[in-house]
C-alpha cells in the first residue's frame, strides 16, 4: 500500500509541476506582447497557476513525508521530526526538496503579483517552474548515477523533463483557450487560438526532438543497448515499452493537430474555402478539443508510468547473464 501511495503522489507531483512550468512558458511563445498583458486570455492561465503552485507545495511536502516515514518504517502520522530533518539536510533528495519548495513559493508569489508587474512575474514564474521540474530528477534513477556519467544523466533528464513540461503545458493552455465558454468570452478568441496553435508547431517540434534524443541517452544510462532484450523481461522494461507506445500516440495526435485540425481552424477564422478542409468553426473547434483530450490522457498516462517505473530496478525479476 505504501508503494501505491508514493507512486500516486509522484504522479500528481509530476503532473502538477509540469503544468506549472508549461503553462507559464506558453504565453512567451504563443501570444503577442499585448495579449500577454491583457486580462483575457491570461486570466485563466494565471488563475490555474495559483492553484497549481499551492497544490505543488502540499504534494511536495506530502511526498517527502511519505518517503521519510517509509524509510523509518512507520506510518505518516507516526513520523518523527528529527529523522525527517536529517533526511532533508543530509541527502540529495532532501536538498532537491528544499530547492523545489523555494521555487514553488517564488512561483506562487509571482502568480499572485502578476497584475502589478506582468512581464517580471511571467519571467519569474517560468524560471521557478523550470527549476521545480528539474528537482524531480533527483527522485529518479538519474539522481542515483555517480560520477561524470551521473552529471550527463541528470543534465539529459532535466532537458527531457523540461521539454515534456512545455508540451504538456501547451496542451493545458489550449484546453483553456478553446473551452466552449472561454472561446466566446475572449476578444477575438478564435483568431488567437488559431495563431497560437500555429506558433506552437516549431516549439512542439523542438520538444519532440529533445524528448527523443534525451530519452535515448537516459535509456542508455539506465539499461544500455546491450541489455535491451533482457530488460524487456522485467516490469521496468515492459512499462518503458508502454511509455513508448503512448509517446507514439501523442506524436500521431500532434501530427493530426498540426497538419489537419489547425489548418481547418485557421481556414474557419479567415473564411477561406477549401474542398479538402472543413472550415466550419464549431466543427473545427470540436475536433480540436477531442484531439487535445486524447493527447492529454496519453500524456498523463505516460506520467503515471514514469512515476511507477521510477521506483523499479531495471532488471528486477530477470535472470542475470
Amino acid at each position: 500500500m505504501g508503494d501505491i501511495v508514493l507512486i500516486g503522489i509522484r504522479f500528481a507531483l509530476y503532473a502538477d509541476l509540469m503544468l506549472i512550468a508549461g503553462l507559464a512558458a506558453f504565453p512567451m511563445y504563443a501570444l503577442t506582447q499585448s495579449e500577454r498583458h491583457a486580462p483575457e486570455p491570461m486570466a485563466a492561465i494565471w488563475r490555474a497557476e495559483r492553484w497549481l503552485c499551492a497544490a505543488g507545495l502540499l504534494l511536495s511536502l506530502l511526498g517527502m513525508g511519505v518517503l521519510a516515514a517509509s524509510m523509518q518504517g512507520v506510518g505518516l502520522i507516526s513520523l518523527e521530526l528529527q529523522p525527517f530533518w536529517d533526511l532533508v539536510r543530509e541527502t540529495d533528495v532532501g536538498m532537491a526538496w528544499i530547492t523545489r519548495s523555494a521555487a514553488l513559493l517564488l512561483a506562487l508569489a509571482a502568480s499572485i503579483w502578476m497584475t502589478r508587474r506582468p512581464a517580471t512575474a511571467a519571467a519569474t514564474l517560468v524560471a521557478a517552474g523550470f527549476v521545480a521540474v528539474a528537482t524531480l530528477v533527483w527522485s529518479g534513477h538519474a539522481g542515483a548515477t555517480e560520477g561524470t556519467a551521473g552529471t550527463v544523466h541528470r543534465v539529459s533528464d532535466i532537458a527531457h523533463m523540461i521539454a515534456a513540461a512545455v508540451w504538456i503545458g501547451a496542451i493545458g493552455a489550449f484546453h483553456l483557450l478553446i473551452s466552449p465558454r472561454r472561446i466566446r468570452e475572449i476578444p477575438d478568441g478564435l483568431r488567437i487560438a488559431a495563431r497560437s496553435l500555429d506558433r506552437f508547431s516549431l516549439i512542439g517540434t523542438i520538444c519532440v526532438l529533445v524528448i527523443a534524443g534525451t530519452g535515448l541517452i537516459n535509456s542508455q544510462m539506465i539499461v544500455g543497448a546491450e541489455n535491451l532484450g533482457r530488460s524487456l523481461g522485467s516490469p521496468y522494461g515492459q512499462l518503458l515499452v508502454a511509455k513508448l507506445v503512448l509517446f507514439g500516440l501523442m506524436l500521431a495526435l500532434a501530427a493530426a493537430n498540426r497538419w489537419r485540425l489547425a489548418p481547418a481552424l485557421a481556414a474557419a477564422v479567415s473564411g477561406t474555402e477549401n474542398e479538402s478542409i472543413d472550415a466550419d468553426p464549431d466543427r473545427a473547434l470540436a475536433a480540436m478539443r477531442k484531439s487535445l483530450i486524447l493527447e492529454a490522457l496519453a500524456a498523463f498516462a505516460i506520467l503515471a508510468l514514469v512515476a511507477w517505473f521510477g521506483t523499479l530496478e531495471p532488471f528486477a525479476g530477470t535472470e542475470p547473464i
